[in-house]
């Protein structure tokens, strides 16, 4: 008897020191079936209070997570690949993670940010990638416009997305090619009902105070996160506050005519000495834009993302994870960024290295923070008006989808602070 109680207090024992503990989601090349999910993964754990940790640079930026059955079954039910950890191999794994040797590092993820993307009502979710991968992923955002940020709403928030968007009141720069069509008509008209509704003579106006309230969230702390003519529109915008750089077709009156040399280049967020382009046929709001410049074919159009201290860089190496360092290229109106027009303040994260354009980069204003990613969708490498959509599902590994969801985690992780 004595000794069945011993072999059953020793079977008891092992079975509690053996019981897996944690759960890590792989984003290594080979080893994640959805890359893009296992991010919402990890932000619904995040939501639903549980402990997470990024692992930067171990396995392609993996996540380790607590062993629950519910996480275990969300990950079966959405795809996501995961590996069972007993207490003595995440010892094992954040050993190794924290030996000076190792380019890695343990991050602390906080809280699940709340999430605004900023498109204008009836929106097709393809026409913004940020729309289209948070909703594959399951993250959860809610969608505002001019009248909410204006009203001050933004302080709800954590994390802002702008995308295909012209903050200077030139409706896109779609005149040229577009001006007659029933589309570009109907939505110049819903972009002048709307100013008018909001107090303003014009949409350059209206538009010039939203980029303004959007300068106010980041400095007071929020992050903000751009893509495509939201990039260099926001920019212009800010540079050009109280100057009429809009031709007679876009406000009803001339532009000033020494409006380039007005530009305040303070202003600015991420770009400097830039020229505006004058010619309102022209699709093209700057030459701050590499689309025409450029000269690189699609089969060798990639950007190489750079390699940051992990330890000491905490902030861009969060935001370069991947599972691949090599990234193919992607056009917009807004494809890359003349490096010689980025400020020396602002960190280039992703780089061609045919031509030295930046493809992505980041900066801090105030408090807050903010990356500008080059091109409209990592999977449809020249997206026109009126394409079909992007079918994430063919897409699950996307490395340059991957780049936008670690922009969509990157504040859970708020305290961590750049230390370079």
């Amino acid at each position: 008897m004595v000794f069945r109680n011993i072999a059953l207090f020793i079977f008891i024992l092992f079975s509690f020191t053996a019981k897996a503990s944690f759960i890590l989601l792989p984003m290594d090349e080979n080893s994640q079936q959805n890359h893009l999910k296992a991010y919402g993964i990890t932000y619904w754990c995040l939501d639903k209070k549980y402990k997470a940790s990024w692992l930067l640079n171990y396995r392609g930026g993996s996540f380790l997570l607590p062993d629950a059955a519910e996480i275990r079954k969300e990950c079966q039910i959405r795809g996501v690949s995961f590996e069972v950890l007993s207490d003595s191999e995440q010892q094992g794994i954040l050993d190794e993670i924290a030996s000076p040797s190792q380019n890695m590092e343990n991050v602390i993820l906080e809280k699940a940010p709340k999430i605004a993307v900023y498109t204008p009502k009836g929106k097709q979710p393809w026409d913004d990638a940020v729309t289209l991968v948070l909703t594959y992923a399951e993250i959860p955002f809610t969608a505002i416009y001019d009248e909410e940020v204006l009203s001050d709403q933004l302080v709800l928030y954590d994390w802002l997305h702008l995308h295909h968007e012209d903050f200077t009141g030139q409706y896109g720069k779609f005149y040229g090619s577009y001006r007659n069509a029933p589309w570009y008509i109907g939505q110049k008209k819903e972009a002048e009902n709307l100013a008018g509704k909001l107090g303003f003579s014009k949409v350059s106006h209206e538009k010039g105070a939203v980029a303004k309230k959007i300068r106010d969230f980041v400095i007071g702390g929020g992050f903000m996160f751009a893509m495509c003519s939201a990039t260099d529109s926001f920019d212009i915008a800010l540079a050009a506050d109280g100057v009429d750089i809009c031709e007679a077709m876009f406000d009803g009156d001339p532009s000033e005519s020494n409006y380039q040399s007005r530009l305040n280049y303070d202003n600015s967020f991420a770009f400097k000495n830039f020229v505006l382009e004058r010619r309102p046929e022209y699709y093209e709001f700057s030459d701050i834009d590499m689309t025409e410049k450029r000269r690189v074919s699609m089969e060798k159009d990639y950007f190489t993302l750079m390699e940051f201290s992990a330890k000491w860089d905490p902030i861009p190496s969060m935001l370069c994870q991947n599972h691949t360092q090599l990234i193919k290229g992607f056009m917009g109106q807004t494809t890359a960024f003349d490096s010689q027009l980025v400020k020396s303040n602002i960190l280039v994260l992703g780089t061609c290295e045919i031509d030295g354009e930046a493809r992505y980069i980041h900066g801090q204003k105030g408090k807050g923070m903010f990356s500008f990613y080059g091109g409209h969708d990592p999977e449809d490498y020249q997206h026109k008006v009126g394409d079909s959509p992007t079918v994430l599902d063919l897409h699950p590994n996307s490395p340059g989808y991957r780049l936008i969801l670690n922009n969509v985690l990157f504040p859970a992780a708020r305290k961590k602070k750049l230390k370079t």
